[in-house]
């Protein structure tokens, strides 16, 4: 017997559905890309939804048959107005998480499409966001618009799909390119290569090629007595300062300043800031003093924080909390989740950024 699978699509903007304009420039074109993919053969199947489906909304598509899968029907709501992910902010992040928080019982899996720019950090914080997870959500996009010749995007989008109705991966996740990687684990490493993004200290949850190989031992196990629930109280007074030589304190000091809650410092390599830079150090120590958080992240691509080097050392012994492995987008986004947490002290906020939460840290 059949066996029929729901997903809901967020259509929130991005390269994925633009068109040049006049002048060209590519931009957001508002009810284009429904009517581009309802008529095309590969993202629905116009007889099948006439023979069984008659009951089926104007925004509602169902995908071809596959072999070896459920058949998936897909809802897609557009945003108003699509945004250019460059342009997100903490209100749609907090608009995704509601939609699908508000939708979370009707469908059994969830794809967000998305610009390309701050996916990490839109994967990213919806981790946060939802505590017991226990279904997909996936951000994609594409690097071509769907409505070029030559596009990645219905690759992208038919592979969400099938894996967010048919698979049982309980985690915020992002598509692309044949891969699917835990959100909060993601980073974007190229503007103009179709493999634009990469999950830089762990493995991918899925691999797409003739078949799909599914990792399962690297997915997140679910915890059936923890239940679904959003945090949407973000707290955005936290900045990101990657470190140079030339650094002055009063530099510094600026991004300190109220109304900093807290930082993500990018050192360098394993966790290392100058040691031999005491007016340095003493901005960083009074920072702490002030129960300002601040976050020590790798400026590397690769590889985790660590207290190896006398350089690295010192900061931990000023009060400076080691974001080891995290991506700096997972670190900063997780800050604005923990500070957002009510009614919790400062040594209770530093000990969340220290635990892995989503798995976005490697327990050692």
């Amino acid at each position: 017997m059949e066996q029929f699978r729901k997903v809901l699509v967020l259509y929130v903007g991005g390269t994925i559905g633009m068109q040049q304009n006049d002048k060209g420039a590519l931009i957001p074109i508002p009810n284009a890309f429904l009517q581009k993919i309802k008529y095309h053969s590969e993202m629905h199947d116009a007889e099948k939804a006439k023979k069984y489906f008659r009951a089926l909304k104007e925004n509602e598509l169902i995908l071809p048959p596959a072999t070896g899968i459920n058949t998936v029907i897909y809802e897609l709501i557009e945003y108003s107005p699509l945004l250019d992910s460059s342009n997100m902010s903490t209100k749609e992040w907090v608009r995704i998480a509601t939609d699908i928080g508000r939708n979370y019982n009707k469908y059994d899996g969830f794809v967000v499409l998305h610009g390309t720019d701050t996916m990490a950090y839109t994967s990213s914080v919806l981790s946060f966001m939802m505590e017991g997870l226990q279904k997909p959500v996936i951000i994609t996009g594409s690097q071509i618009p769907i409505f070029e010749t030559r596009s990645d995007a219905k690759d992208n989008v038919l592979s969400s799909l099938i894996i967010a109705g048919c698979y049982n991966i309980p985690e915020v996740c992002v598509f692309f390119a044949n891969k699917l990687l835990r959100g909060n684990r993601t980073a974007k490493i190229s503007s103009d290569d179709l493999d634009a993004f990469d999950s830089p200290n762990y493995h991918t949850l899925v691999d797409v090629g003739i078949n799909m190989k599914i990792n399962h031992h690297h997915i997140r196990k679910v915890d059936d007595s923890v239940h679904f629930k959003l945090h949407t109280n973000l707290n955005s007074k936290v900045v990101l300062l990657s470190f140079f030589p030339t650094i002055t304190r009063e530099m510094l000091q600026s991004y300190l300043k109220p109304p900093t809650q807290g930082i993500v410092i990018q050192s360098y390599g394993a966790g290392n800031l100058p040691s031999n830079r005491p007016d340095i150090l003493q901005v960083l120590r009074e920072a702490v003093e002030r129960e300002i958080l601040v976050i020590n992240v790798t400026q590397c691509a690769r590889g985790a924080v660590s207290n190896s080097y006398e350089c690295g050392m010192v900061l931990e012994m000023i009060g400076l909390t080691s974001g080891r492995d995290m991506t700096v987008e997972a670190a900063l986004t997780k800050l604005m989740y923990v500070l957002g947490l009510p009614e919790l002290t400062y040594l209770q906020r530093v000990e969340l950024m220290k635990t892995d939460l989503r798995g976005e840290i490697t327990n050692t």
